[in-house]
């Protein structure tokens, strides 16, 4: 078994706690507490702590985009975005396509391909510049043929059989009314 040495200061010499003291139990504890904790930690350790931080980070390449007319919006297909003109870094761990789109005009795409300059990988082509076609206008929406009208039924009131029953002689050469009107015939003048 293996015992702890301590420092007296008092006696200027090196003291060794006796075995099965109080001193020697508290520090078993101590250390015991201490490894189950550190184990404990190990096995639980934040993102911040993995050892992905001392892998190094991939190169990266500014590439500049360009477009006719300015202010396309150009996404990359790992998901970066900027309104032309612009720069971005990009990784250069492959070939990216860029999507280049502004309202009113056709979209259109580029591919930067990955090659090698004096052993240093670039993306080409470096800057990129796209030249957006007008869209087409939309086409016209087609009106629904119209359905022929039906024929407008004459609206019939009890007052309109009346009205025609009377002869024309009896108006006293007012002229005759030719459609039933919904509201009362006006008054006619006394001779």
């Amino acid at each position: 078994m293996m015992a702890s040495v301590f420092w007296n200061l008092d006696q200027g010499q090196w003291l060794s706690p006796q075995i099965g003291t109080r001193e020697t139990t508290m520090y078993r504890v101590i250390a015991i507490v201490g490894g189950a904790l550190a184990l404990a930690a190990c096995s639980s350790s934040p993102d911040w702590m993995n050892l992905d931080a001392l892998k190094p980070a991939p190169v990266m390449d500014t590439v500049r985009f360009e477009s006719t007319p300015p202010g396309a919006e150009a996404k990359t297909s790992n998901g970066q975005t900027c309104r032309t003109p612009c720069a971005l870094a990009l990784p250069t761990t492959g070939a990216l396509t860029v999507t280049f789109s502004l309202n009113g005009f056709l979209p259109d795409s580029e591919t930067l391909d990955l090659v090698s300059i004096d052993n240093r990988p670039q993306l080409q082509p470096n800057p990129v510049v796209v030249e957006l076609s007008p869209a087409p206008p939309p086409p016209k929406p087609v009106k629904p043929a119209k359905k022929p009208a039906a024929p407008a039924k004459k609206k019939t009131s009890a007052a309109a059989p009346a009205m025609a029953a009377k002869p024309a002689s009896a108006t006293s050469g007012a002229p005759a009314q030719q459609t039933a009107s919904p509201w009362p015939a006006p008054a006619q003048p006394k001779q």
